[in-house]
């Protein structure tokens, strides 16, 4: 009645011949865009392995609203899409 189904609840779905596929490629680049991250480049290891933390450090402290926000975030992308747990 509507046509082909093409995005649902946050999931974009590729309906083609050989089966039905789903992604959350905009999700994705929402995400990295709301968080000015959209040109990162991608590493095994996220943190740098010379750096020595430190309760007494003078690094400034983060923003602790955007920090939950960017792990929620995740954890969505996490719960919806297993194979990149």
């Amino acid at each position: 009645m509507i046509g082909e189904l093409s995005y649902f609840l946050g999931l974009q779905v590729s309906q083609l011949k050989n089966g039905i596929f789903i992604s959350k490629i905009k999700y994705v680049n929402e995400v990295l865009k709301k968080f000015t991250m959209e040109d990162c480049k991608s590493v095994n290891i996220p943190m740098m392995t010379s750096c020595k933390l430190s309760k007494n450090d003078k690094s400034p402290s983060i923003d602790q609203i955007m920090y939950m926000s960017m792990i929620g975030s995740l954890l969505h992308l996490m719960v919806t899409r297993s194979d990149i747990l």
